[in-house]
């Protein structure tokens, strides 16, 4: 099975070693993703616009991997303050609300104390009819 890697150009795929997503087959898995602006490398400090921006750099990555917000199958949520995780609803429901998936959240200290939250989140590739 050959496997494609996409990058958002973001610096920590370099210094750390990993990729934004990668393909394997119709599976396109998705690193986890935080609220940074790539291009700026700026964060907002509201919970709700940094889950807002985690999903344009998710729907980034998908779209690089011929995919969308709508076929994702699984996803997780990790925030350090889990009574943040009720202000995201709508985010969420706004980006995932059609796909419904299969969901986790989990409270866990992230990299860096400006996250405040992280989204990572597997889907597969709808096969088109010719």
């Amino acid at each position: 099975m050959n496997r494609q890697h996409i990058s958002s150009g973001s610096r920590f795929e370099t210094e750390i070693g990993y990729s934004r997503a990668v393909v394997a087959g119709d599976w396109v898995l998705v690193s986890g993703t935080t609220g940074f602006d790539y291009a700026t490398m700026a964060i907002s400090d509201d919970v709700r616009e940094q889950a807002d921006q985690c999903f344009k750099n998710i729907a980034a990555a998908l779209a690089q991997a011929g995919a969308s917000l709508d076929d994702v199958v699984r996803v997780n949520y990790i925030l350090p303050h889990t009574a943040d995780f009720e202000a995201c609803w709508p985010v969420l429901r706004q980006y995932l609300g059609q796909a419904r998936p299969a969901a986790t959240m989990v409270s866990a200290g992230l990299l860096d104390a400006r996250m405040k939250i992280e989204i990572e989140v597997t889907a597969l590739r709808r096969q088109v009819a010719v």
